[in-house]
């Protein structure tokens, strides 16, 4: 063919003929077989009903639009295989992700390109079509002529993505792994960007993503999405589970997520939680979710009031996990008491010997643990904070509460 692609839609009721150009049947379906190539369509399915028989990709001598010609004959029946990828019954108009444009897709069509190979013509997934031009093929699709609609379609805009950024929901996680489906491109996305393609999937599919991805991803996915679809995740899963996953939560986070669930899970989940942040979180819980104890973070930076700039910048190389995140560091006494803070960016231009106290602002604004929400973003707004500590009954350092923290406080109202 002049061409060299095909469409599932031109592909599905081909004829297939033998050595003697004699019809065997037409074409039902194709399936892949992923653990052996991850494009390549290994067999076509014929028939229907009882009778599906199947033909080996090395048994093809030709494909096109006129149809499908064998250089072998033996055709074996059809048994159910959990390692087989069916396009029809598996893939069309089925949802998948997106990777490239972070969204979740319908699949309406898909897109071979016909490649040669030592006399075989194998045909091998190049896109799936998600636009208009797929929808108006498959509308006339055996009412009009192939080369026709081909024609007729170049009049309308192409929309695919390309087969190797999809990303394939699988439910059932042995047949995942029977299929080689992998959440790679989802763990390479930025969690915001996965948080919302997670709220547009069903309850199910959700399941089987935060089940598969890297705990660390998972939790910082987790945090992205909204309370309610928070709570919904973690009690789909099993509790180990759901613990690995708010263990790589900031504390702060972990406290508002278990805060949304029943009691028992919640119980569940920090029974099955390593002892340090299972500590720093049951003491977050005891706060009032709308008092500043329930809004504070506990993962900042504290030196000692007598500390330098050299000290503060060996404790930051100790702390680089947290690091994106920080703006401020605080100055304390020998009994933990607040004494100041110290914005990050003054470190820089000062000499190394340069006492933290001499860069700590004037005037030290600080709340108390009880402090409720709307005296704490009257705090934020009038002084133009970033970060603002929080101290307990006796002055010393709590926590400390960001200006992200207060942006998603407002923005949830």
């Amino acid at each position: 063919m002049a061409d060299e692609i095909l469409f599932l839609t031109e592909l599905l009721g081909l004829k297939v003929y033998d050595l003697k150009g004699r019809t065997l049947g037409v074409v039902k379906d194709a399936a892949i077989v992923p653990l052996i190539h991850p494009s390549r369509v290994d067999r076509f399915l014929l028939g229907g009903g009882w009778a599906w028989l199947t033909i080996r990709h090395d048994q093809l001598r030709s494909i096109s639009l006129d149809g499908i010609h064998l250089k072998d004959e033996i055709l074996t029946p059809y048994h159910s295989d959990e390692y087989m990828l069916r396009l029809v019954r598996d893939l069309l108009d089925q949802q998948i992700i997106d990777a490239e444009g972070r969204k979740v897709v319908r699949v309406t069509d898909i897109t071979f390109k016909i490649h040669q190979d030592n006399g075989t013509n194998n045909l091998m997934i190049s896109e799936v079509d998600i636009g208009l031009r797929s929808i108006f093929r498959r509308l006339v699709q055996g009412v009009l002529p192939a080369r026709l609609i081909r024609r007729l379609q170049s009049l309308i805009p192409p929309h695919f993505i390309r087969w190797e950024h999809c990303s394939i929901i699988e439910a059932d996680p042995q047949r995942r792994l029977r299929l080689n489906i992998s959440n790679k491109l989802l763990e390479q996305m930025h969690p915001a960007d996965l948080a919302d393609i997670v709220e547009d999937l069903t309850p199910e599919d959700r399941e089987a993503i935060f089940e598969t991805i890297d705990s660390e991803v998972a939790a910082e996915t987790l945090s992205e999405v909204e309370p309610d679809i928070q709570a919904s995740i973690l009690e789909s899963l099993e509790p180990e589970k759901a613990a690995d996953i708010v263990e790589d939560m900031a504390p702060h986070e972990a406290a508002d997520v278990l805060a949304e669930l029943g009691e028992q899970t919640s119980e569940e989940i920090l029974e099955e939680m390593e002892q340090e942040p299972k500590s720093e979180v049951q003491e977050l819980l005891e706060y009032k979710e709308n008092s500043a104890g329930g809004l504070m973070n506990t993962e900042f930076v504290a030196l000692s009031e007598s500390a330098t700039v050299a000290d503060a910048m060996e404790t930051l190389k100790a702390h680089e996990e947290i690091l994106e995140k920080l703006n401020t560091l605080f100055l304390i006494d020998h009994e933990d008491h607040l004494t100041g803070s110290v914005p990050l960016a003054r470190l820089f231009n000062a000499p190394g010997a340069t006492p933290l106290k001499d860069l700590a602002v004037e005037n030290q604004i600080s709340v108390d643990v009880d402090e409720k929400q709307d005296r704490i973003t009257e705090t934020f707004d009038k002084y133009n904070l970033l970060a603002l500590p929080v101290v307990d009954t006796n002055g010393k350092l709590a926590g400390a509460i960001t200006a992200d923290e207060v942006i998603s406080l407002l923005r949830h109202r």
